[in-house]
């Protein structure tokens, strides 16, 4: 029961962590990479109406903060988890991509990133924390 909820908790921990940086990276893309003049990239509504207005390097942060969230996510579960097991990167990975999926329903974007977001960002950044994580507990 133990090992159970240590594995519960590593997985929320990694939430929290992975969270923490996906919104980093979803608050500083603009900055970086300004919107055109118009377009609120923060209100769906505005993205939305100003979509066609977006380049390639628009989408740049959004995916970096998926994918990144995911790796930060599951490499502190990890690291964090009572079993040396990949189930915990995989959970949170799954969380995420449960999210991706959802969130690609809701918030306007072009095919090509949808695809490529939910294809590269989610299960592969999971597997890719999930494996450091193990391999730095030894």
């Amino acid at each position: 029961m133990k090992a159970i909820l240590r594995n519960v908790l590593a997985v929320l921990a990694g939430m929290l962590l992975g969270g923490v940086v996906n919104m980093t990276l979803v608050m500083v893309g603009p900055r970086v990479v300004p919107s055109p003049a118009g377009v609120d990239m923060a209100d769906a509504a505005s993205l939305a109406a100003g979509i066609h207005l977006l380049e390639p390097r628009h989408f740049l942060f959004p995916f970096l903060a998926h994918a990144l969230g995911t790796w930060v996510g599951a490499l502190t579960a990890s690291l964090i988890a009572a079993t040396r097991g990949p189930a915990p990167a995989w959970v949170l990975g799954g969380i995420n991509l449960a999210g991706g999926i959802l969130a690609s329903t809701m918030i306007p974007a072009p095919g090509w990133f949808i695809a490529l977001d939910l294809v590269l960002a989610y299960l592969p950044m999971a597997w890719l924390g999930g494996r450091i994580g193990r391999s730095l507990r030894g």
